[in-house]
């Protein structure tokens, strides 16, 4: 059995505009299985994501480590709180993965047909896997398509799918992050005490006294941390080819292990990155909202404060959890996703 569910029938020179066509019909069921994937991210996910979020912001100190965070959140807020902020992404990721996984597998297919001359798109298959991005530009630009263009889509062009899909989403996971980050640094066990009530309440306020601009904070930030989906997608085929080829391990366990440790390999490039992200969105916004004095009025004043406080230390802050949290959240939303996309006609 093949490791994923991408619809990938053979592109060949003849039959191309036909088969293009059914290929790109079928392109809805990357956005049905992504709300699937949505669900099970967060729901094995947000516990070490709160976490996360709670040691990148803190004041140095605060906590001692991960282990602390955790005792003193279950301590003095119950349990519970370890969902906090979960409802915006509970209905955020869903249409995150949606659009995440949806407009990956349509920049996969484009990217194959009409960059690579590829025939095939699926993440774990092809004979293209050591050629170089000039040697597949070569075969692409041969005269002789028909029998020099690669295969299968190679991991740069599902490195390059995966920036695009990256940059599509941040517009939909920018603001769903920003009302996460906010409500998850509310220390604050009484509701009375917090400053918002819940998500609605806190998109209410940034709205009514920053506009669209305030929902939309950290914008720029979410696209640079989302354009290193390039290690995430490129990785996972790499992995997936080789899971394909050397084991023999059922599609469900190539994308359960496939999808863990290529979301391991994300979040070692990307993590500083986040890290700024998060500094950002949980920045005051200032003025009518009465949160405090902004400091980070661009991506370059955070990520430069992060360094005066605590050197290069400082933008892996907060790490464990999250690398942790990667692999089951990861892997089982791989899962789910190949899962549902084997299963829609």
């Amino acid at each position: 059995m093949d490791s994923t569910a991408v619809d990938d029938t053979p592109i060949n020179k003849g039959e191309a505009p036909t088969t293009a066509k059914k290929a790109s019909s079928r392109d809805y069921k990357g956005f049905v299985a992504g709300v699937f994937s949505g669900i099970a991210k967060l729901t094995v996910g947000h516990p070490f994501d709160t976490i996360k979020v709670r040691l990148q912001t803190t004041t140095h100190g605060r906590f001692s480590g991960p282990l602390q965070c955790v005792t003193q959140t279950i301590q003095n807020e119950g349990v519970r709180a370890l969902y906090k902020g979960a409802t915006p992404p509970l209905v955020g990721w869903m249409f995150m993965d949606s659009i995440m996984l949806g407009s990956l597998s349509v920049y996969r297919r484009l990217m194959a047909q009409h960059v690579f001359g590829a025939s095939s798109w699926a993440p774990g298959a092809g004979d293209a896997a050591g050629l170089g991005f000039a040697a597949l530009l070569a075969r692409f630009k041969s005269s002789d398509s028909s029998s020099t263009s690669p295969t299968h889509l190679p991991p740069i062009g599902h490195g390059i799918a995966g920036i695009f899909a990256g940059a599509t989403v941040s517009f939909v996971a920018a603001p769903v992050e920003h009302v996460k980050a906010r409500l998850q640094i509310q220390y604050a066990a009484n509701k009375s005490e917090r400053m918002y009530s819940g998500p609605i309440d806190c998109l209410r306020k940034i709205y009514t006294h920053h506009g669209v601009r305030g929902v939309y904070h950290g914008l720029c930030a979410t696209m640079i941390f989302r354009g290193l989906f390039f290690f995430w997608w490129g990785s996972y085929d790499v992995l997936s080819r080789w899971m394909r080829q050397k084991t023999n391990m059922s599609a469900p366990a190539i994308n359960f292990w496939a999808g863990g440790l290529s979301a391991q390999i994300f979040w070692l490039t990307s993590y500083p990155s986040d890290l700024v992200k998060q500094r950002i969105m949980t920045d005051p916004l200032g003025g009518g909202l009465g949160d405090g004095e902004r400091r980070f009025p661009r991506w370059k004043n955070a990520a430069v404060a992060v360094y005066r406080e605590s050197g290069w230390k400082g933008y892996w802050r907060g790490f464990l959890p999250c690398f942790l949290r990667a692999f089951p959240a990861n892997a089982m939303a791989l899962v789910v996703f190949e899962g549902v996309m084997r299963t829609l006609p």
